[in-house]
Protein backbone atom coordinates (compact mmCIF):
# COMPACT_ATOMS: atom_id res chain seq x y z
CA UNK A 1 0.00 0.00 0.00
CA UNK A 2 3.14 2.52 0.86
CA UNK A 3 4.43 1.69 -2.51
CA UNK A 4 1.40 2.37 -4.59
CA UNK A 5 0.74 5.63 -2.86
CA UNK A 6 4.24 6.89 -3.68
CA UNK A 7 3.97 6.04 -7.11
CA UNK A 8 0.89 8.02 -7.15
CA UNK A 9 2.57 10.72 -5.31
CA UNK A 10 5.42 11.00 -7.38
CA UNK A 11 2.84 10.40 -10.92
CA UNK A 12 1.53 13.67 -9.56
CA UNK A 13 4.68 15.81 -8.27
CA UNK A 14 5.87 14.80 -12.22
CA UNK A 15 2.93 15.75 -14.20
CA UNK A 16 3.11 19.53 -12.46
CA UNK A 17 7.19 19.91 -12.98
CA UNK A 18 7.85 22.47 -16.24
CA UNK A 19 10.81 22.28 -18.14
CA UNK A 20 13.27 25.25 -16.50
CA UNK A 21 11.65 28.66 -16.07
CA UNK A 22 9.30 28.81 -18.88
CA UNK A 23 11.12 31.75 -20.31
CA UNK A 24 12.08 29.40 -23.54
CA UNK A 25 8.49 28.33 -24.86
CA UNK A 26 7.33 29.66 -28.06
CA UNK A 27 3.86 29.07 -29.95
CA UNK A 28 4.01 25.89 -31.09
CA UNK A 29 0.84 24.92 -28.08
CA UNK A 30 -1.50 26.64 -29.17
CA UNK A 31 -2.40 27.58 -33.32
CA UNK A 32 -3.47 30.97 -33.83
CA UNK A 33 -3.42 32.20 -37.66
CA UNK A 34 -4.72 35.38 -39.90
CA UNK A 35 -6.04 38.15 -37.91
CA UNK A 36 -6.28 36.79 -34.41
CA UNK A 37 -2.63 35.75 -34.36
CA UNK A 38 -2.07 39.76 -35.88
CA UNK A 39 -4.26 41.70 -33.19
CA UNK A 40 -2.84 39.62 -30.53
CA UNK A 41 0.50 40.15 -31.31
CA UNK A 42 0.36 44.10 -32.16
CA UNK A 43 -1.58 44.57 -28.67
CA UNK A 44 1.02 42.61 -26.70
CA UNK A 45 4.35 44.38 -28.82
CA UNK A 46 2.07 47.67 -27.52
CA UNK A 47 1.70 47.02 -24.02
CA UNK A 48 5.38 45.97 -24.35
CA UNK A 49 6.58 49.48 -25.58
CA UNK A 50 4.70 50.36 -22.89
CA UNK A 51 7.06 48.97 -20.44
CA UNK A 52 10.07 48.89 -21.95
CA UNK A 53 11.75 52.05 -23.04
CA UNK A 54 13.10 54.20 -25.17
CA UNK A 55 12.27 51.90 -28.23
CA UNK A 56 13.71 53.52 -30.82
CA UNK A 57 16.87 52.60 -29.47
CA UNK A 58 16.20 49.12 -28.31
CA UNK A 59 16.99 45.82 -30.16
CA UNK A 60 15.11 42.50 -29.50
CA UNK A 61 16.29 39.35 -30.28
CA UNK A 62 13.78 36.35 -30.79
CA UNK A 63 14.31 33.02 -32.10
CA UNK A 64 12.96 32.43 -35.60
CA UNK A 65 9.88 30.53 -35.78
CA UNK A 66 7.58 29.93 -38.92
CA UNK A 67 4.37 30.39 -36.81
CA UNK A 68 1.71 33.34 -38.12
CA UNK A 69 1.75 34.30 -34.50
CA UNK A 70 5.91 34.57 -35.00
CA UNK A 71 5.69 36.77 -38.04
CA UNK A 72 2.67 38.86 -36.64
CA UNK A 73 4.99 39.56 -33.65
CA UNK A 74 7.73 40.41 -35.21
CA UNK A 75 5.94 42.54 -37.14
CA UNK A 76 4.43 44.06 -34.46
CA UNK A 77 7.68 44.63 -32.87
CA UNK A 78 9.37 46.20 -35.91
CA UNK A 79 5.98 48.44 -36.06
CA UNK A 80 6.35 50.28 -32.43
CA UNK A 81 9.90 50.74 -33.28
CA UNK A 82 11.83 47.91 -32.04
CA UNK A 83 14.71 46.83 -34.25
CA UNK A 84 14.09 42.58 -34.25
CA UNK A 85 17.15 40.43 -34.89
CA UNK A 86 15.66 36.70 -35.54
CA UNK A 87 19.53 35.36 -36.99
CA UNK A 88 21.12 35.72 -33.94
CA UNK A 89 23.45 38.14 -35.56
CA UNK A 90 24.19 40.77 -33.01
CA UNK A 91 26.65 43.30 -33.62
CA UNK A 92 29.58 44.06 -31.43
CA UNK A 93 27.48 47.76 -29.56
CA UNK A 94 24.39 45.92 -29.61
CA UNK A 95 23.10 44.91 -26.34
CA UNK A 96 19.89 43.14 -27.38
CA UNK A 97 17.15 42.60 -25.41
CA UNK A 98 16.18 38.80 -25.58
CA UNK A 99 12.65 38.01 -25.52
CA UNK A 100 10.72 35.00 -25.66
CA UNK A 101 7.11 34.40 -26.26
CA UNK A 102 4.20 31.80 -25.32
CA UNK A 103 0.82 31.76 -27.05
CA UNK A 104 -1.73 28.55 -25.78
CA UNK A 105 -4.94 28.32 -25.84
CA UNK A 106 -8.34 26.90 -24.92
CA UNK A 107 -11.53 26.15 -27.02
CA UNK A 108 -12.68 29.78 -26.31
CA UNK A 109 -9.52 32.04 -25.13
CA UNK A 110 -5.99 31.80 -25.90
CA UNK A 111 -3.51 33.01 -23.31
CA UNK A 112 -0.28 35.25 -24.72
CA UNK A 113 3.04 35.65 -23.11
CA UNK A 114 5.48 37.73 -23.64
CA UNK A 115 8.94 37.84 -21.46
CA UNK A 116 12.25 39.61 -20.83
CA UNK A 117 14.70 39.25 -18.45
CA UNK A 118 13.43 41.93 -16.38
CA UNK A 119 9.38 41.79 -17.23
CA UNK A 120 7.03 39.14 -18.25
CA UNK A 121 3.57 40.39 -19.78
CA UNK A 122 0.50 38.22 -20.21
CA UNK A 123 -3.31 38.39 -21.35
CA UNK A 124 -6.01 36.27 -22.20
CA UNK A 125 -7.67 36.60 -25.60
CA UNK A 126 -11.24 35.96 -26.71
CA UNK A 127 -10.34 34.89 -30.91
CA UNK A 128 -12.23 34.90 -33.53
CA UNK A 129 -12.37 34.36 -37.37
CA UNK A 130 -12.60 38.62 -37.55
CA UNK A 131 -9.79 38.87 -34.78
CA UNK A 132 -9.32 38.97 -31.22
CA UNK A 133 -10.02 40.68 -27.86
CA UNK A 134 -8.65 41.47 -24.77
CA UNK A 135 -10.55 38.99 -22.33
CA UNK A 136 -8.78 39.79 -19.35
CA UNK A 137 -6.54 42.77 -17.68
CA UNK A 138 -2.75 42.99 -18.97
CA UNK A 139 -0.38 40.96 -16.22
CA UNK A 140 2.83 42.47 -15.64
CA UNK A 141 5.31 41.11 -13.44
CA UNK A 142 8.52 42.69 -12.94
CA UNK A 143 11.96 41.20 -12.17
CA UNK A 144 14.86 42.94 -10.49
Amino acid sequence: MHKLLVIIISGFLTACQTAGDGSDARSNAAPVSGPAASAIAADMASRLAEQISPVRSTTIKMERDTSEFAAALEAALKGSGYTVLTDGKVGKDVKPVELTYAIDGTQDQVLARLSTPSITLGRAYKATAAGATPASPLSIMQRN
